[in-house]
């Protein structure tokens, strides 16, 4: 059974820092480039960062370039986002995504695991 479970969300002021972390399991973890998308309340999941199968590849939003981060470790089945200089407009549900081909595709349905989702909170 596949599972993508986040973790790390929270409530944080602007300016602050948030690390989300996401546990996979039940596929081979490093068969698949791995992603992180979020949805405000009201707008379209949109695409945030995506890392290579071996990590030596990263894209990113042009909205979180310089400030998010994107890396995984695949002796743990993990992938995290490390998110800096927080803003209020960051605030949404953050999801986890694992899809196999090609690094440069960031659209949502090129992936095909998804886990629930972890809320961030920016307050200004």
């Amino acid at each position: 059974q596949v599972q993508l479970v986040e973790s790390g969300g929270g409530l944080v002021q602007a300016g602050g820092s948030l690390r989300l972390s996401c546990a996979a399991s039940g596929f081979t973890f490093n068969n698949y480039r791995m992603a992180w998308f979020r949805q405000a309340p009201g707008k379209e999941r949109e695409f945030v960062a995506v890392i290579s199968r071996e990590t030596a590849i990263t894209y990113y939003a042009d909205s979180v370039k310089g400030r998010f981060t994107i890396s995984r470790d695949n002796a743990k089945n993990m992938v995290y986002l490390q998110m800096n200089s927080l803003k209020p407009e960051d605030t949404a549900v953050y999801y986890c995504a694992g899809g196999q081909g090609a690094v440069w595709k960031s659209g949502a349905d090129t992936f095909e695991y998804w886990g629930q989702g972890t809320q961030v909170t920016v307050s200004s």
